[in-house]
């Protein structure tokens, strides 16, 4: 028999996941803001650059800021939980 899951375990990696995927969307929606901006500066500065690239990096910023602290909660819970170990 195995022994049952914990459910704090879990909802922590659970979390670490939606803070890496949530990274990785705002980084790459920051790229897509920067593409879009230099696509801008190449032609003719028009709306649709400007429009793309300031409402790709404010999702960008939404999505980035919680994902970033997230990310350093669950690692400081995984650091704290290795120093209770030893």
């Amino acid at each position: 028999m195995t022994a049952p899951a914990d459910p704090v375990l879990q909802r922590r990696r659970r979390l670490a996941r939606l803070a890496r995927d949530g990274r990785r969307a705002g980084y790459g929606l920051y790229g897509v803001s920067l593409l879009a901006f230099f696509a801008g500066v190449v032609t003719d500065f028009t709306t649709t650059p400007a429009t793309v690239a300031a409402v790709t990096l404010v999702i960008g910023s939404v999505l980035l800021l919680p994902a970033i602290i997230i990310g350093y909660g669950v690692r400081a819970a995984d650091r704290a939980d290795r120093e209770d170990d030893w």
